[in-house]
């Protein structure tokens, strides 16, 4: 991994970026030694990114950011406005992607994603997950079928299910008419992101796993 980044400092954002890393890694209470070994980087390494001489790769940023709680956008010093905490249902627009279809259900840049989702009948059923995080599920229309690694569950309206992301699993409609739930996951544990839905994310979730 410590090959993967760059050799220098690339410009202005560096300033932010390194002594961002110190001080979010102090803010942990982890030292150097402890943070790379969990990053699986070198003591030296992690020293030199945190003094600018080296610049992160993504997937080391994204460890980084892992790590110490916290999102890239902060690491690079980036100010955001604060997300709405309400979310109006006639503006939830559905995303259709991989045959099912999405309605963003909660505020954006937070830990945790929220989704109103349709599964139509017989659509993804044969497609296994397996991905870091925890996923929190209920079920308002027709039957779930859940498949947690070797049992298969039947969900029906009102039930609802909490599982570890990193259990292969399996969302299929079990009814004619397919099945509605809410669904949350934990986002900032994963780096794979298809499941953040927003005005300019549509075109992104076609390409993803769900």
């Amino acid at each position: 991994m410590d090959t993967a980044d760059g050799p220098g400092p690339a410009g202005a954002e560096d300033l932010v970026l390194a002594p961002r890393l110190r001080e979010r890694r102090r803010g942990s209470g982890l030292t150097l030694e402890t943070a790379a070994a969990r990053l699986g980087l070198s003591a030296a390494h992690l020293s030199r990114l945190e003094s600018g001489l080296r610049q992160p790769s993504l997937p080391v940023l994204l460890g980084l950011a892992r790590l110490y709680g916290t999102t890239v956008a902060d690491l690079l010093g980036e100010t955001t406005a604060e997300p709405d905490p309400i979310v109006r249902g006639d503006r939830m627009t559905p995303v259709p992607a991989g045959g099912w279809t999405y309605w963003r259900a909660g505020g954006t840049g937070r830990a945790m994603q929220a989704l109103r989702v349709h599964i139509p009948a017989e659509s993804q059923r044969a497609l296994v997950r397996v991905h870091p995080g925890e996923e929190w599920l209920y079920v308002t229309g027709g039957v779930l079928e859940l498949t947690l690694g070797e049992r298969t569950h039947r969900l029906e309206v009102g039930d609802s299910a909490h599982f570890d992301s990193l259990v292969p699993h399996r969302l299929a409609a079990a009814s004619a008419g397919g099945a509605d739930l809410l669904f949350v996951h934990t986002l900032m544990q994963s780096e794979t992101s298809g499941l953040c839905i927003g005005p300019d994310q549509a075109t992104r979730m076609r390409g993803e796993r769900r």
